[in-house]
C-alpha cells in the first residue's frame, strides 16, 4: 500500500461566479505536481486527481479516491493566488468531509499556504487528520514512513489529534536553498493533461485561442518583502507560535537554471507556449533569472511568459532579454496610488523611482504590463482609493486587477484586524475576492461594504474606459477589443452589498 493520492478540490463558480465559465483560468496544480515528485522518488506512487480542471460531484469524487487504496490522502491547497490556499478550503473541506462520511478508514492530510497560516484550525476539524506548515515535503515524507498512528510526534512540521487535543509535532524545517533539485526535483507532469488547462484570459492578449496547453511554475519559493497585506512568505513558517505571520518568514529560495530549464524544455516539447512564471519576485535575482532567460532563448523556445515584477525591481538594462526569451507580459505590484498608504502597508515609497518612468519603460521594451492595485487598507478613505484609480486609469496598461483589502490568514492584516477585534471572514467563501459572499476588511473610515462597492466600480471604469478599449484594439486588434467588452458585461452579484 503505497500510493499517495494528491487532490485538488474545485472551487470554480462559487469563487469566480459567471467568471468560471470562460473567462478565469484553470492553472495546473504546481504544488501537488512538485510533491507528487517528491514521494515518487522515495518509490511511492503518486496519484494526482484535479477536480478543478475535471469536475466531479462530492460523492462521486470520495468514491474515485477510495477506489485506489491509498495510504494517505493529501488535500493540496497551495493555489497561484495569495487568497488562493484559503478559498480553496470552500471545496476541500466539503469533499474532505464527503470523504470521511463515506469511507472513513481513508486518513487525510492537509498542506497549503492556509493550513500553513491556521493549522490547529485545520488540524481540529473532523474530516483532517494531518496538517502540515510550510511546504510540507519534509512532514509528508517522514508521515508517510510511519504507520499513520504510530510515532506521530516524530514527524516534523504538523499538527495532528492526539486523543482529542490538537497539538504539534517538533518543528518543521524548511528545503533549503543547496537541497532544492534534490527534495524536490521537479514536476511530476505526467501525472496531468496540460490540454485541461487554460491561460488567463487576458494572457492570451483577450484571445480565447492558444489559452491551452497551458502551464505555470516556480523558479524559486517565498517573498525578500513583507507587504501587511500578503501571506506568501507563510510558506516559508517553522515555528508553531500561534501569532506567526508571513513577515516573520521573509526569504528566497531558489532551484538550479539548469533544473527549470530542464523543466521548461519538457514543457515545450508536450505542445505548451503560453506559461506562467509563478515566482512572487521573478525580477530580483539576476543570479537566477538571467540564465534561465538566456537558457530559453539559446535552446530555441519561444515561449509567452507572465511574470512578476516589484516597481522598484525592474531593471532598464534588463528589459530588452526579459523580451528576447518571451516574457510579454509583466504584473507590478503597485497596489496604491498614495505613497503614505503604500508605506504604510510596508510596500514601500519606491523612493528611486518614478512608477511612471517604469511603466513607460516596460512599454517602450514591448512588454505588456498588468497592474495590481487594492482597496481598502486600513488608513484608507474614499480620497485615498480615489487616488489609486486615478492612477491606474492614467497609467493605462494592458490589464489591471482591482482588489479589495481582505485579511488572509498569514498576513500581518489578519493579526492587525484580530487584534483591533474587526469583524474578519468566518467562510471560507468571504475570502474570495470575486465571490458572491466576498467580505473585504473595514478601513478605519469605511465599511468593508463601501470599499467593495468602489472597486466593482473602479472594475467598471477601467475596462469600459475608451483609451483602454482603443489600447486594447490597436495593440490586439478588434476581436480582442471586443472579447474585453463581453467580459466586462458579466456583472459580479455580492451578498454584502445587497443581491
Amino acid at each position: 500500500m503505497n500510493k499517495v493520492c494528491f487532490v485538488i478540490p474545485s472551487i470554480g463558480k462559487k469563487a469566480y461566479q459567471d467568471l468560471a465559465k470562460t473567462h478565469s483560468a484553470i492553472e495546473p496544480p504546481t504544488w501537488a505536481l512538485l510533491l507528487a515528485n517528491a514521494v515518487r522518488k522515495k518509490n511511492y506512487e503518486p496519484i494526482l486527481l484535479d477536480y478543478e480542471a475535471d469536475y466531479k460531484p462530492d460523492e462521486e469524487a470520495a468514491d474515485e479516491i477510495e477506489s485506489y487504496k491509498p495510504k494517505l490522502v493529501v488535500f493540496v491547497l497551495y493555489g497561484q493566488n495569495p487568497n488562493s490556499g484559503t478559498t480553496m478550503m470552500i471545496g476541500a473541506s466539503t469533499l474532505a468531509r464527503q470523504l470521511k462520511l463515506s469511507h472513513p478508514n481513508l486518513k487525510t492530510a492537509f498542506i497549503g499556504s492556509h493550513t500553513s497560516a491556521l493549522p490547529n484550525e485545520v488540524a481540529s476539524q473532523d474530516y483532517c487528520d494531518f496538517a502540515f506548515i510550510n511546504e510540507g515535503v519534509y512532514g509528508l515524507l517522514s508521515l508517510l514512513e510511519t504507520n499513520l498512528e504510530n510515532d506521530l510526534d516524530k514527524v516534523p512540521g504538523m499538527w495532528y489529534n492526539d486523543r482529542g487535543l490538537i497539538k504539534p509535532t517538533e518543528r518543521g524545517e524548511i528545503v533549503k536553498t543547496k537541497d532544492l533539485d534534490e527534495v524536490m526535483p521537479g514536476y511530476a507532469w505526467d501525472l496531468i493533461d496540460l490540454k485541461k488547462y487554460r491561460a488567463h484570459f487576458w494572457h492570451s492578449n483577450f484571445s480565447h485561442e492558444n489559452r491551452t496547453p497551458f502551464a505555470a511554475l516556480y523558479t524559486s519559493l517565498g517573498c525578500s518583502f513583507g507587504c501587511n497585506f500578503c501571506m506568501i512568505n507563510i510558506v516559508n513558517r517553522t515555528s508553531h507560535d500561534y501569532d506567526i505571520t508571513s513577515v516573520d518568514s521573509k526569504g528566497m529560495r531558489f532551484w538550479s537554471p539548469e533544473l527549470i530549464l530542464n523543466e521548461l524544455e519538457y514543457l515545450y516539447d508536450q505542445g505548451v507556449r503560453t506559461c506562467r512564471i509563478t515566482d512572487e519576485m521573478f525580477f530580483l535575482n539576476k543570479k537566477y533569472y538571467v540564465p534561465i532567460l538566456e537558457g530559453c532563448v539559446a535552446r530555441g523556445m519561444k515561449f509567452n511568459f507572465w511574470a512578476y515584477a516589484r516597481v522598484d525591481s525592474v531593471r532598464k538594462d534588463q528589459l530588452e532579454l526579459f523580451k528576447k526569451a518571451g516574457v510579454n507580459w509583466l504584473c507590478l505590484g503597485i497596489e496604491a496610488g498614495n505613497q503614505q498608504v503604500r508605506l504604510e502597508i510596508d510596500k514601500g515609497r519606491f523612493k528611486q523611482v518614478n512608477i511612471r518612468d517604469v511603466v513607460k519603460n516596460i512599454k517602450d521594451a514591448g512588454i505588456n504590463i498588468l497592474g495590481n492595485y487594492m482597496f481598502g487598507f486600513p488608513e484608507e478613505n474614499y480620497d485615498n482609493m480615489q487616488e489609486t484609480l486615478d492612477l491606474a486609469l492614467e497609467l493605462n496598461t494592458e490589464h489591471a486587477n482591482f482588489y479589495a483589502a481582505m485579511a488572509l490568514p498569514g498576513s500581518p492584516l489578519h493579526l492587525y484586524a484580530r487584534q483591533q477585534k474587526w469583524d474578519i471572514p468566518k467562510r471560507y467563501e468571504e475570502y474570495a475576492f470575486l465571490s458572491y459572499d466576498c467580505k473585504p476588511l473595514r478601513t478605519k473610515h469605511l465599511t468593508g461594504a463601501e470599499v467593495l462597492k468602489f472597486r466593482d466600480e473602479a472594475w467598471h471604469k477601467y475596462f469600459t474606459h475608451k483609451p483602454f478599449l482603443d489600447l486594447v484594439e490597436k495593440k490586439f486588434g478588434v476581436e480582442s477589443k471586443n472579447n474585453v467588452i463581453e467580459m466586462e458585461k458579466i456583472k459580479l452579484k455580492r451578498k454584502i452589498l445587497g443581491d
